[in-house]
């Protein structure tokens, strides 16, 4: 095989995989041959510093602004036979690596194959097709009603693309409780993880899991089956768990007409009065149930029915005594309109 043949091999193995070396190896190439070829051609105007920079970059894109031209009969053979043909390829190459970058990125986000880099965000992990849409669209208006506005991470192992590109970040997975295959959503810097998954077992171990990697994250477990909730209680007792409630609202449905439909309207984020929650900030002072009671109704049009002292769910208070004294750090709840983001705390405590 001749050194030519070989040579054109080589060349195009590498200008066919447009790796970034190559690049800009060809332009630093392309910039040296095309200055001395200028020089030879006693073009010393288009050659000076910065004008040969600007000249050289807008012939090889064909812009040409035409204020920098050659003038000899060489130079402008030079132009015409060599500085833009292999400009207007190099610029081809780096246009269509850029293109390629580009759709690489989203196709890989868009199956979720990246690595995100984020804190104090939100991470779903499970898919329940609908239900979990309606998870997603639901965290999405709840977080549209906060002064900031976290980042919302999906991560599951169902075979599946992003059901929202470009307003979710999205991570595919083998396991939940996979160190590199976790690393990549981000679970030990997540401010809330949501876990709701089909089975059961999966979303007992990777509560527990999750507990290990991140135990200051308030997380919430979906089960089916009740019994499970105790037993993850007793060994993550900060996870709070949402078993399935529709017998029970069946049966306080039969005896109390209207229960559902009231249950119904706190739960929801989009008609009527929704329940929110609310901690009392470390700077605040301690405040009683009756002023705080009467204040939170007379100034921002609330309704307070219960607390959990030191934000500790297992141990909620729901309608305690008028004489009972709030502390800071205890997490309020609270139906109202829409979530209150500006709480003046010591006008609370006024009579």
């Amino acid at each position: 095989m001749s050194p030519w043949i070989k040579l054109r091999k080589i060349m195009l193995q590498y200008f066919a995989e447009s790796r970034w070396y190559t690049i800009v190896g060809a332009t630093a190439f392309y910039a040296v041959t095309s200055y001395w070829l200028l020089y030879a051609a006693d073009e010393h105007d288009l050659i000076t510093n910065a004008d040969f920079v600007y000249w050289l970059a807008v012939t090889a894109s064909t812009v040409g602004y035409g204020d920098l031209s050659p003038v000899t009969p060489a130079g402008k053979l030079i132009v015409a036979l060599y500085v833009i043909p292999l400009g207007l390829s190099i610029f081809a190459m780096v246009i269509g690596r850029i293109a390629a970058w580009v759709s690489l990125t989203w196709k890989k986000g868009l199956l979720g194959m990246n690595s995100l880099i984020l804190n104090e965000h939100i991470l779903v992990i499970g898919w329940n097709e609908q239900r979990t849409m309606l998870l997603l669209d639901l965290i999405l208006q709840e977080r549209d009603a906060m002064p900031e506005r976290p980042d919302i991470v999906l991560c599951v192992k169902a075979d599946i693309t992003n059901p929202m590109p470009g307003v979710i970040e999205f991570v595919k997975v083998d396991s939940f409780n996979k160190d590199e295959d976790m690393d990549r959503a981000c679970v030990s810097t997540a401010r809330t993880i949501l876990i709701d998954n089909p089975q059961d077992d999966v979303t007992m171990t990777t509560a527990l899991y999750c507990t290990k990697r991140n135990p200051d994250a308030h997380q919430v477990a979906y089960f089916d089956d009740d019994s499970l909730v105790s037993l993850l209680q007793d060994h993550c007792p900060k996870v709070e768990c949402t078993p399935s409630v529709a017998i029970e609202m069946l049966v306080k449905a039969a005896f109390d007409p209207g229960s559902s439909m009231l249950h119904h309207d706190l739960l929801s984020i989009e008609e009527g009065q929704a329940q929110f929650s609310v901690k009392i900030p470390e700077s605040s002072h301690a405040i009683s149930v009756a002023k705080l009671f009467i204040n939170l109704k007379r100034k921002h049009d609330a309704i307070f029915i219960g607390y959990a002292p030191n934000g500790l769910v297992k141990e909620m208070v729901v309608n305690p005594p008028l004489d009972v004294t709030l502390n800071p750090g205890d997490t309020l709840f609270y139906i109202a309109e829409r979530r209150i983001n500006a709480i003046n705390w010591s006008s609370l405590d006024a009579d």
